[in-house]
Order: structure tokens, then sequence, then C-alpha cells
């Protein structure tokens, strides 16, 4: 992966038990590298992508920025994200930002033989928001949409001070048959962008395809 800018292409990875994950990606997305081979090279990409997200900040923002983005890492890791992306752009002359992130996750074993009817009675039951049952091209998947506090850090802000705010959010969870959920969601505190991001997002989710390690296309039954 790289922390250019990307027009609209397709992403990948590979879950456990050979199964490949491609989805498309729209054009104007940064991408955090989760390919570096050691630290130096992981913090020279994260400054580069600074330099790309922030062009009109000062050299010590643009660090504090990648320091930022640093310190997300070990969160990244333990969520299981393997793909995070954002996207900034003005609608009706409101600059809103939105996330983008792909993760893989363990399916409870208490699942059966419905993974994601189990998926869905869970969610609602933590009432985590909006919670429904979909078809996609690859197969059953659960939809959840609400909101969240999260806060922007000091260095980002005009005030210099973190910065409590409200995430409206999209998440798609799409099991899988070798144990495991894909996991995609969209986030954005800018509730100016929604209907924009999650149109942009819904198109993401219905580009998800799987595949075997023969490349031959895989649906999951449900």
């Amino acid at each position: 992966m790289t922390t250019e800018v990307v027009d609209e292409a397709q992403r990948d990875l590979t879950a456990s038990g050979g199964i490949e994950v491609r989805w498309i990606m729209p054009e104007g997305f940064l991408e955090l590298p989760f390919e570096a081979d050691d630290l130096d090279e992981l913090a020279e990409r994260l400054v580069e992508l600074a330099k790309q997200a922030l062009p009109g900040a000062d050299e010590e923002v643009q660090m504090q920025y990648a320091a930022m983005c640093a310190a997300h890492y070990d969160e990244f890791i333990e969520a299981g994200v393997q793909y995070a992306g954002f996207v900034t752009t003005e609608v009706d002359g409101a600059r809103c930002v939105a996330t983008v992130n792909v993760s893989l996750l363990d399916l409870d074993e208490r699942a059966g033989k419905n993974p994601a009817g189990f998926i869905a009675t869970t969610m609602r039951h933590l009432e985590l928001g909006q919670v429904g049952e979909v078809q996609l091209p690859c197969g059953p998947a659960v939809t959840c949409v609400g909101n969240r506090p999260s806060s922007i850090d000091g260095s980002l802000t005009q005030s210099g001070q973190d910065e409590s705010i409200w995430t409206s959010f999209i998440q798609v969870q799409i099991p899988l048959n070798n144990g495991t959920v894909l996991l995609l969601e969209m986030g954005t505190p800018t509730a100016e962008g929604w209907d924009v991001f999650s149109a942009m997002f819904a198109g993401v989710v219905k580009s998800v395809r799987l595949f075997d390690v023969d490349g031959s296309p895989l649906v999951m039954p449900g």
C-alpha cells in the first residue's frame, strides 16, 4: 500500500484458509501504510502522508500529525485492521472528511450455521445502532448505522486542545466460512458529508468479492 492519493483501484487482502478478499476504493483516498519493512520506513511513509494530508501546515504540525497516526497502530493491530484510508472533500461549501477501515476479526464460536443472524442479534442486543441484514454479491452481511463519541487530537484543532465530537458510522460485517468476519466501516464527524460518504461506501461494500486459493470466485452461504 502507498500513502499517495490513489485513483479508483482494487485493494486486496488474504484471510486465513486462503480466502482472498478484493474490493474497490474510489479515487481521492489517502491510505495509511501497512507494509513497511521496518519502523524507519514506516516513519518515513507517515511523514510523507502528513505532508499530503496537511500541505499548507508547517513542519511541526505535520510531524505531530505523523506521530498521531503512528500512535494508533497498536490499536489497528489489536482491532485486526488490514486497511485504513481517509478522504477529504467539500460538500455545499463545507470541508468534510471520512475514514474507511477494513478489518478481519475472529467469528464467535457460538455463531452456528447462521452467523449473519447471530451477529445481527448480538449487535441489536448491544444497541450499537440501527442493525439490518443484507445480501451482497459475496454473501450475507450485517449492517449497523449509528453514532458514537470520539475526539480530535489537539495538534489538529484551532484551540490546540483535544476536542470531543460525534462520529456517524456505517459498519458492515461479512461472516466468512473460515471462522473469521470481514468488517468494513466508514465514519465521518462531518454531518454535511453524510449523504456523499454513505453513497460512496455503499459502492465499496458492493464491490467486495471473495476468491479461493485457485482464484475461483466464492460466495458465502446463507
